[in-house]
């Protein structure tokens, strides 16, 4: 393989999967970051006794990231310790119901029959057509090369209707079961890739089954474990990673990259650049003017976008033992609130709240008797309908008063605090107006209209990351990484 040098624009999990996958393969690696540690989205914060991860709360798919390892003929287990979560998560309702999702089937059966005891067959039928997506699907539209018209010449035309592209993902859920709690349950997982399970297509049930399914897993010390394992390897493959270093563009001539500019002024070359930053961001405010038609630009930005998140980390005084790892405060609007963050601009007013507490697996995680809770609720990206400069105070207090409601006023308890906007996770990242996701996946060919991982506008760019194929999460910005990689990789054997 040829020692031509590739620069990486970000050490988020995307740019150190690339880093990887090139380095393992002989080629010269730079990535450059403009903060003070690697991770992106995914980081961590020690403060007052406690410790919080500041992105990424759940881990999935544990195969991708121990492939990732494979690929430098690397174990996984000398690099990091990942532990079975269980429950997965515990559901809490305005009703006072609650349900574990168990990591065993019939641990969660005998749960549903207390639970919803009619929606038993239905639980299993909707799961068993979660797996048949997995299965036709993941190929073209996960683990492989961005969707494309010739990927779907794969499929029958049963099979394409099979992949359900024309419901909703609520649509597809009310088929299957009845209990309004259960379908809320089913159609939060919507939200792992900041959508409304009441716009996006039923394709992405799929997402349901990957957790359901394959399980939820802690990264022991905390998930930026996980990003520190990255960094351990590429940086034993030889990448060099430069932190503190913030971009100041791509440089192209006649057409294609030729290296990146850093804020310092010195040019680093480049035969080819993988950019693990926003894709909406590298158009509008890293390639110079005149790189990609004015029009185009217009365009990318003018896409709807995903969700974003308003999250309050807190120190605590007390234990709370009716609590899990994960838990869900849903509330009793549940169409509502996607209402608001999508079509009126504006956080929920009855938001449901996601609380983890990685104290419950790692004890080291907050001073005795005391825990740790990283509190989410999902809001729309920045835009004109809201103000977090003026209104995060009373947003914050709105939070706590809907835990409060859920029988869980820890407003007493706090000893440490800090509040996350999508103003932060914007300037933090890069994500283009805060959004966690990039463009919007409430459309019906979402797969299609996300942007692809080898820009079609500037020669040897690509792209990594959770704004690009094949979507967020930990374990889809890692196959990003790989995606990027082998498209490189494909170009220069050209």
């Amino acid at each position: 393989m040829s020692t031509k040098q590739v620069v990486i624009i970000g050490a988020g999990l995307g740019g150190l999967s690339a880093a990887i996958h090139l380095a393992a393969r002989g080629c010269r690696v730079i990535v450059l970051e403009k903060n003070a540690r690697v991770g992106g989205k995914m980081g961590e914060l020690q403060a007052a006794g406690y410790r919080f991860d500041l992105g990424p709360s759940v881990l999935t798919m544990r195969s991708v990231v121990a492939d990732l390892f494979a690929t430098a003929d690397r174990q996984l287990s000398d690099y990091l310790t990942l532990l079975p979560v269980d429950p997965l998560t515990r559901y809490f309702y305005p009703d006072g119901s609650r349900i574990d999702v168990r990591r065993e089937l019939a641990d969660l059966i005998d749960a549903l029959e207390a639970f919803a005891p009619g929606d038993v067959e239905g639980y299993l039928a909707y799961l068993a057509y979660a797996a048949r997506l997995h299965r036709l699907t993941g190929q073209a539209f996960v683990y492989g090369p961005p969707p494309s018209l010739a990927s779907l010449a794969q499929f029958s035309p049963f099979d394409l209707l099979r992949i359900d592209p024309l419901r909703t993902m609520s649509g597809a859920i009310h088929s299957f079961v009845r209990d309004p709690r259960l379908r809320q349950l089913l159609g939060r997982f919507a939200t792992y890739i900041g959508a409304s399970p009441y716009l996006a297509p039923a394709t992405l049930n799929v997402i349901s089954y990957v957790e359901l399914a394959g399980g939820v897993w802690y990264p022991q010390g905390g998930m930026y474990a996980l990003a520190q394992a990255y960094e351990r390897l590429a940086r034993e493959l030889g990448v060099e990673i430069h932190l503190n270093t913030p971009v100041r563009r791509i440089v192209v001539r006649e057409g294609a990259v030729q290296g990146v500019e850093v804020e310092a002024g010195e040019v680093v070359p480049a035969a080819k650049v993988i950019a693990n930053v926003d894709v909406a961001t590298v158009y509008a405010d890293l390639l110079p003017g005149g790189a990609v038609p004015a029009r185009v630009v217009r365009r990318i930005l003018g896409r709807a976008l995903s969700s974003s998140g308003f999250v309050l980390l807190l120190g605590l005084k007390g234990r709370h033992p009716e609590l899990a790892h994960h838990n869900i405060f849903f509330s009793r609007a549940y169409r509502g609130e996607f209402e608001e963050i999508f079509f009126h601009d504006r956080p929920p007013t009855e938001p449901t709240v996601y609380v983890a507490i990685t104290s419950k697996t790692d004890r080291s995680h907050a001073p005795r008797g005391g825990e740790n809770w990283f509190v989410m609720v999902n809001t729309p990206a920045l835009g004109s309908g809201w103000n977090w400069e003026t209104r995060c105070g009373a947003y914050r207090n709105l939070v706590l008063a809907r835990l409060a409601g859920h029988g869980l006023d820890v407003r007493p308890e706090i000893q440490y605090e800090r509040i996350l906007t999508p103003l932060e996770f914007a300037q933090v990242s890069g994500a283009y107006r805060g959004a966690l996701y990039g463009a919007s996946s409430n459309q019906r060919l979402a797969a299609f209209l996300r942007p692809h991982n080898r820009s079609p506008y500037v020669g040897g760019l690509y792209f990594a990351g959770g704004t690009t194929h094949p979507g967020g999460g930990a374990p889809m910005v890692t196959l990003s990484g790989k995606v990027a990689a082998g498209m490189l990789l494909e170009d220069w054997r050209k």
